[in-house]
């Protein structure tokens, strides 16, 4: 973060910029390293350019290897998809890969210093705010249904099938088994039937139609109140082709408590498939949507059932919401084993 290398990274949207100083803030590494930075520019900022800044790369031990699967996804969004798709996101004023290391970047505004708030599955969030955010993910998938350009690019190639080689019955069995796992009810605590369920999910879900880009990854701790208070999507780590029900079923289990869960899902449905008409696209029938929201919900499952290194409050949380939605809709029985 150098003011050398941002003046570079910065000129093709700012020509004749020059970061004078960087003055770093909070920096975050997991998986991903994000960092927050201030800039001051030589003659003052370039008009439409914020001096609170947010970079996003995958510097640590662990994020390296993680470079290609999900930071070129993430960086091919923002360069191609964030803007013409019209989804409320971080702005990015950078985003691009290194044709060597193959290793992305992204800088985008901070949304904190704009009055955004990330959330997490302790946060509140109400049926409501779910509502809004579903009009985003609608807006995502409407804008790539099917779409031509999108079935071309290779940074969108279905990934599901990754999660069965890389994690599997061994992380089930430990959540399950721990105390992140004891509000999953015994009906679905069953780590080699939810496998085998995801497995067949994967396949079924190459050939299924229609498909759209999806977020992949739609739980409530990728989204974001803007300065408006406004329901917004991040973290894009996970974006590919696929059917739309992956993204919706997960989101509306994983925003809300089970009790308003029980009580708007169906209505929360049926405001997706207006969004989807409001953008343009027939929907499927009421009787695939219900199928779909089944499966959503079983895809959502099992990224909480094989995820590690996330707070135990956070996962417990999820895992809860999920099974019991999984054991309520029969969700294991949603696919062809």
């Amino acid at each position: 973060m150098s003011p050398e290398w941002l003046s570079s990274a910065l000129a093709p949207r700012f020509p004749g910029i020059r970061v004078t100083d960087v003055t770093p803030g909070p920096v975050v590494s997991r998986v991903s390293t994000n960092v927050r930075f201030h800039i001051e520019c030589e003659g003052g900022l370039p008009s439409g350019l914020s001096p609170d800044l947010c970079g996003k790369g995958y510097f640590s031990d662990i994020g390296t290897w993680y470079a290609r699967q999900t930071g070129i996804p993430e960086v091919s969004f923002y360069r191609h998809l964030a803007g013409t798709s019209g989804v409320r996101t971080l702005r990015s004023v950078y985003a691009d890969i290194d044709p060597e290391t193959q290793h992305g970047v992204v800088i985008t505004e901070d949304a904190v210093t704009q009055g955004g708030t990330f959330l997490d599955a302790t946060s509140d969030y109400t049926p409501e705010q779910t509502s809004q955010s579903l009009a985003e993910f609608a807006k995502l998938h409407a804008a790539t249904w099917g779409d031509a350009t999108a079935a071309a690019a290779d940074w969108l190639a279905p990934r599901l099938g990754a999660l069965l080689v890389h994690r599997g019955v061994k992380e089930l069995r430990a959540n399950f088994e721990s105390d992140i796992g004891a509000g999953v009810p015994d009906e679905v605590r069953d780590a080699e039937r939810l496998y085998s369920a995801y497995r067949a999910l994967t396949e079924q879900t190459l050939t299924a139609s229609p498909w759209s880009v999806i977020h992949g990854d739609a739980h409530v701790g990728n989204l974001y109140l803007d300065g408006d208070r406004r329901p917004s999507l991040v973290d894009w780590q996970l974006v590919q082709r696929g059917p739309w029900y992956l993204d919706v079923g997960y989101h509306i289990v994983s925003t809300l408590t089970v009790e308003d869960r029980r009580r708007t899902e169906k209505d929360l449905l049926r405001h997706y498939l207006d969004s989807l008409r409001a953008n343009g696209i027939d929907p499927p029938s009421w009787d695939d949507v219900w199928l779909g929201f089944r499966r959503g919900i079983l895809y959502g499952f099992y990224l909480w059932g094989v995820t590690q290194k996330v707070a135990p409050e956070i996962t417990g949380t999820l895992l809860r919401r999920l099974g019991i939605a999984v054991t309520e809709h029969e969700s294991l029985a949603s696919v062809s084993l």
